[in-house]
């Protein structure tokens, strides 16, 4: 089956330049050119991943994001301004999978979007599907949701990725370059605070444990202590 992606960007011309790309390897397309449209599109459950412009005529791509949220855990990929690392800052904590610069990379856009959709569908065809227990946390990967003390945790697609594989190795560090790849499938590059911005939004969510329970190990990574 092939993956759906939504494109909301109002750049004409730059949308049929990614339409046709995407379409060239092997993904179904629809497209919005507005906030409104591709909200209503993203909301009616016809696509898999959305890709989504912060720059649009009606209302801003954060906004549109920040709807979606309320609704749904479908992945987003931002499409920023380069060097505006404010607009990314603010889209992760919003609820952004990730994020791609423009002028946009067609080739870096289908990587990205590819190593999102693998971690989807390998954790939905994975065979461990018993519910998971570390402290006040229960992972049910079956649904590829994280419940602390039996209420669900509202994160993204990458965020349960993250917590999982920390989870996964509680205890332990886990570097950044290994988390990067088994969690967002990409490497670790200089200067890239992506998961960074993740693992801040985790700590927010997870409560104001004092440790808090993700810590960084200056230099190496970072580990899941389970509360006590």
């Amino acid at each position: 089956m092939q993956n759906r992606v939504l494109l909301v960007e109002d750049d004409d011309e730059l949308r049929e330049l990614l339409v046709r790309y995407l379409t060239g390897q092997g993904f179904t397309v629809r497209e919005a050119a507005s906030g409104r449209d591709g909200l209503a599109l993203a909301l009616g459950q016809n696509c898999d991943i959305v890709v989504l412009d912060i720059m649009l005529p009606d209302i801003s791509g954060l906004e549109v994001l920040r709807e979606l949220r309320t609704e749904t855990h479908l992945p987003v990929v931002l499409l920023t301004a380069r060097g505006d690392e404010t607009d990314r800052i603010v889209g992760f904590e919003v609820g952004a999978d990730d994020y791609i610069p423009k002028p946009c990379n067609p080739r870096e856009l289908v990587a990205r979007l590819q190593a999102i959709l693998r971690r989807v569908a390998w954790d939905q065809k994975s065979e461990t599907k018993a519910a998971r227990h570390h402290g006040d946390l229960r992972v049910e990967p079956d649904h590829r949701r994280i419940y602390q003390n039996d209420e669900p945790l509202d994160l993204t697609a990458t965020e349960y990725e993250i917590l999982q594989v920390l989870l996964a190795h509680a205890g332990s560090v886990v570097r950044k370059t290994d988390l990067m790849q088994w969690a967002l499938g990409r490497r670790l590059e200089a200067f890239d605070r992506t998961l960074d911005m993740h693992i801040s939004n985790l700590r927010k969510k997870l409560g104001t444990d004092d440790p808090p329970r993700i810590e960084t190990v200056r230099g190496l990574g970072y580990s899941y202590r389970v509360p006590t």
